[in-house]
């Protein structure tokens, strides 16, 4: 089992467009992978549910761990931790 904690900086955190892109990740792996919002002490949640992570209340600025379980785990917190660093996809706004 391997994790990672990260600082969403997405301007509307993990929701609709970005926890999509969350989800389609994470489902390419065969891992368990969950994910649990620090920033509001919530419970781990299944990575690859977008009601279970649309639940999880993620937004700006809100701290995350991705915890990933499973033969490819490695390769799965790589692919999840690039998409979140690079903001999915999109240009920061200043």
């Amino acid at each position: 089992m391997t994790q990672t904690e990260l600082t969403i900086e997405h301007e509307v955190g993990l929701h609709a467009r970005p926890a999509a892109l969350f989800v389609e990740t994470a489902a390419r792996f065969s891992s368990t992978i969950t994910v649990e919002n620090l920033s509001t002490a919530s419970g781990a949640v299944n990575a690859k549910s977008i009601l279970s992570l649309l639940t999880s209340g993620v937004g700006h600025g809100h701290r995350i761990r991705i915890t990933a379980d499973g033969a490819d785990e490695s390769d799965a917190l790589q692919a999840l931790h690039q998409l979140v660093e690079g903001n999915f996809g999109e240009i920061r706004k200043l």
